[in-house]
């Protein structure tokens, strides 16, 4: 556990990563997306597009656990099913029983919360299905990630074309940086840097107080830290896998965090159920 050893020896952990929310503490600056800054608004746009019935896969850790937790309980509020929930030990490639479990339930999305080499074996094995039957193309159910990055096109090539990802940041053509988690650790030295130029001594106190009362000049855009739960504003961006990178098909800029996901409401999100005519 991170968090204990920096309460013990007083640090600040900036942390560049997406996570999977539902945690806050003085210690740690969260740099990157929660969950109402990356899954909650790929839900929101891939619902009315494709449909609400889905299929979730993890690597087997806390990531693949909670993204599937919160994913289940955003289908059911779009009134959709999970037709499938599966998980993979760290580095496991035989991806077969996923890919007949997805044949046989024809789902109109697949969540894939898998990393590394598991990830990229499922996606060149989607990849061959959607060949064998169109229904399975990415115009028609699409994989969809919160965590996948430039930086792993290379390994994934022309398997991933098509599917989608969120991130606050895509690498323009060129680009200063490979990924979000290059342009959130950056970020993160830019508020840092700024804060510590005023305050040579500040600690996590001071760091909240700056917090409180600035808006801070960086990679990602202007943003602010909440002073309270320490989560940063973010850019949401829906990127569509081309060529070699993202293609925007989505972006809302400034996304303030809400990492409990006290402020999410089904109805926003996916719209009024419709309701049924019954005799």
């Amino acid at each position: 556990e991170t968090i204990p050893v920096l309460e013990k020896a007083g640090g600040m952990l900036w942390y560049a990563c997406p996570y999977e929310g539902f945690e806050a503490n003085e210690h740690v600056v969260y740099m990157h997306a929660c969950p109402n800054q990356h899954l909650v608004p790929l839900m929101a746009h891939v619902v009315p597009r494709f449909g609400a019935n889905g299929y979730l896969l993890g690597s087997n850790y806390i990531w693949g656990w909670e993204m599937n937790r919160v994913a289940r309980d955003l289908i059911a509020d779009a009134g959709g099913k999970v037709l499938g929930e599966r998980y993979l030990r760290i580095g496991e490639t035989d991806v077969s029983r996923l890919i007949a479990e997805i044949r046989a339930t024809r789902p109109n999305f697949v969540l894939n919360n898998l990393i590394g080499t598991s990830s990229y074996a499922f996606l060149a094995a989607y990849r061959d299905l959607g060949v064998e039957d169109p229904a399975f193309s990415p115009e028609v159910c699409p994989i969809i990630s919160c965590n996948l990055t430039e930086g792993e096109l290379p390994a994934i090539g022309e398997t991933g074309k098509g599917h989608l990802s969120v991130g606050p940041y895509f690498a323009p053509r060129p680009a200063a940086f490979a990924s979000s988690f290059e342009a959130s650790a950056y970020a993160s030295v830019q508020v840092m840097a700024d804060v510590l130029s005023r305050d040579p001594d500040a600690g996590p106190a001071e760091f909240s107080k700056a917090f409180a009362e600035r808006r801070f000049s960086t990679r990602l855009g202007p943003i602010a830290i909440d002073a309270h739960s320490q989560h940063a504003t973010m850019p949401v961006i829906i990127g569509r896998i081309a060529d070699g990178f993202f293609e925007v098909v989505s972006r809302q800029h400034e996304v303030a965090p809400d990492p409990y996901l006290s402020r999410y409401d089904p109805a926003t999100t996916f719209g009024r159920p419709r309701l049924r005519v019954v005799s």
